[in-house]
């Protein structure tokens, strides 16, 4: 009888479990990539392309435009400093090397289950603030909270979408759950993403994110800040008690003992500034001083070094952007005329001493950009938009829209009388004053607001150029205070303006920022206030997309319509980095495909800086 009920007892326990549904599986990591593998194990050292003997110290100096008022960067109040984010660390951090991978930072491990509908980060136990205090799961609950709710609008349009919930678990433990039916392939890294305020400092100070200021709140980087001289100089030092200089990912990184910012009014004025050793490092963005301008005695002395270094990254997107916002530029056919104005052949061989290449993609210089007619993947994803309505049919036929060529001469004849046709088509008129004019009698006036001085010399001859196509064109020159005000939501107070057509090497939800129809009236990102339905389903198709494959065909049929759009007139970039630096930086052999590192992983020679100095080539 005994046996008899054991063996029932079991048979009923075994029902019992058999009725429970089975616990799901969660994996458990110290990083997580969107597709595949991640290149570094649990247990690597340091990463693969930094000097992890660097030696600490010394300081590099570089230079910034305009002014600041602000160490607040997420506020839209004000114009915040130069690196005035450094002080801010996230859960996690990506690499240079690595496309779409994120490793654990603030925290030690992350659990998800495998189809990522939530994320739990466990703390790091050793993690502080910079005062020393630690870093908890309630800082991290409390910034998402603050993020929320105030700061930059287009961030928080965005996270609402995508997290459901945050729920503190323990002190060092705290869980995202994130929105049903929303994709989730990129969401852990963009929830890891998010800047760690302190809480206490915060609540304690009578903090706004939404405000600008001085003061920059208390954070759990490396640097702290130094000195302010405001509008002119900044200066971070190294926190010789950073409390995460034991990491391997940050072994041989953060280097220097001080970053300093001059701020120049414009780039002539920098460059004489760094001929003098006002400041040490210097990104050289001007061809005409590349080309032209090394050519002062501390080069030739070996003091300062000139070189060129390899670059994998993607192009800047740089363009004339249009503000699709009004209805002048309402018509695509009045944009395409505009572009077709701009002659970039003319301007790089006779402006840039052609060392630059035109840009035509968002995704330019990477395999995402795409090429020729759609292929059969692409017309799967756009044919429905055309059913639809949402797009022309000839996008399923026609190759991808391509930047213009121009012949030598300033103006081009055969795009000018192209631009002439597409003006006539779409109803304005030329008058007999040699001005275009619509049905109500207004000239196609065209403003383009500039802030540099050196973009005079590019954007004079296009003014001139849309003249004899009859438009009304100006250039009007501002200070960098008007301009950051005149772009900012809600304002939007420009008609043509240079920018970035923004993306990233891995896209997902920021897209949303950059060209979703929901962020077009209060966005920073998205400054041509983009409204596409098509693009919206494109933009939700690259989010959802499951494998690199279906990525990649997704980003094609994307950067296909956008440019479709005409929104800008692309400029161009240049696949390497040109700089120039006093010769006391060093870095590794082999520099990264997606990062130049210069305030990352290079290091500070002493014994060259005390040569330079005895020499007398540094201030």
């Amino acid at each position: 009888m005994q046996v008899w009920r054991q063996s029932g007892m079991a048979a009923g326990v075994a029902l019992m479990l058999a009725a429970l549904p089975l616990r799901a599986e969660v994996l458990v990591g110290h990083g997580i990539s969107t597709f595949g593998d991640l290149k570094y194990p649990a247990d690597f050292p340091h990463l693969s392309y930094v000097n992890p003997d660097a030696p600490k110290g010394g300081e590099i100096a570089i230079w910034a435009f305009g002014g600041f008022d602000s160490m607040n960067p997420y506020s839209i109040k004000g114009r915040a400093g130069a690196l005035s984010s450094v002080f801010y660390e996230s859960l996690m951090t990506g690499v240079a090397d690595e496309v779409g991978a994120a490793y654990c930072l603030l925290c030690e491990t992350i659990e998800y289950p495998p189809g990522r509908e939530w994320v739990i980060f466990n703390l790091r136990p050793e993690a502080r603030f910079s005062d020393g205090t630690p870093l908890t799961a309630e800082d991290v609950d409390f910034s998402y909270r603050t993020f929320l709710a105030k700061g930059l609008s287009d961030y928080r349009v965005v996270l609402s979408q995508q997290v459901d919930s945050a729920e503190v678990l323990g002190p060092h433990r705290i869980k995202f759950t994130f929105k049903p039916g929303f994709p989730t392939r990129d969401l852990i890294q963009e929830v890891a993403g998010l800047p760690i305020l302190s809480k206490a400092q915060y609540e304690s100070g009578n903090r706004d994110l939404e405000e600008g200021g001085m003061a920059p709140f208390l954070g759990s980087g490396q640097y702290l800040l130094d000195r302010v001289n405001v509008g002119q100089t900044l200066v971070y030092r190294r926190n010789p008690d950073y409390w995460g200089a034991h990491l391997p990912i940050n072994r041989g990184r953060g280097n220097f003992d001080r970053i300093r910012v001059e701020y120049y009014a414009d780039y002539a004025a920098a460059f004489e500034g760094f001929k003098g050793g006002s400041y040490t490092f210097r990104d050289e963005a001007s061809s005409i001083s590349w080309a032209t301008g090394y050519d002062f005695p501390a080069v030739a002395a070996g003091h300062v070094r000139k070189v060129e270094l390899p670059s994998g990254t993607k192009a800047s997107g740089q363009a004339f952007i249009f503000n699709l916002r009004r209805e002048k530029f309402a018509d695509p056919r009045v944009r395409e005329a505009i572009g077709l104005m701009f002659n970039f052949e003319w301007a790089n061989a006779t402006l840039f001493y052609g060392l630059y290449a035109r840009i035509h993609s968002i995704w330019e210089n990477t395999p995402l950009a795409a090429e020729g007619v759609p292929s059969p993947e692409e017309l799967a994803l756009l044919q429905p938009l055309v059913d639809e309505g949402l797009l022309p049919a000839t996008i399923l036929t026609e190759p991808a829209v391509m930047a213009p060529v121009s012949g030598d001469r300033q103006t081009d004849r055969g795009n000018l009388r192209r631009a002439n046709d597409l003006l006539e088509a779409a109803g304005w008129t030329l008058g007999a004053d040699g001005m275009r004019r619509n049905a109500a009698g207004e000239t196609l006036r065209v403003e383009f607001l500039n802030d540099s001085q050196s973009f005079d010399r590019i954007i004079l001859p296009y003014v001139e150029n849309l003249r004899r196509a009859g438009i009304d064109a100006v250039h009007t020159r501002i200070d960098n205070a008007q301009m950051e005000a005149r772009e900012r939501p809600p304002a939007y107070d420009f008609d043509i303006v240079t920018g970035n057509a923004r993306a990233t090497e891995l896209p997902g939800p920021e897209l949303k920022q950059f060209y979703g129809s929901a962020t077009a009236d209060v966005s920073s990102f998205n400054l041509m206030g983009l409204k596409s339905p098509a693009v919206d389903r494109l933009i939700d198709a690259v989010i959802a997309a499951k494998t690199r494959e279906d990525m990649t065909t997704a980003t094609r049929a994307l950067d296909r319509v956008l440019r479709a759009e005409r929104f800008w007139v692309p400029q161009w970039f240049k696949d390497k980095h040109t700089v120039a630096y006093y010769d006391m930086f060093e870095h590794p052999e082999t520099l990264p495909p997606y990062a130049r590192g210069e305030l990352d992983f290079w290091w500070f020679n002493a014994d060259k800086a005390a040569a330079l100095r005895a020499a007398g080539a540094l201030r």
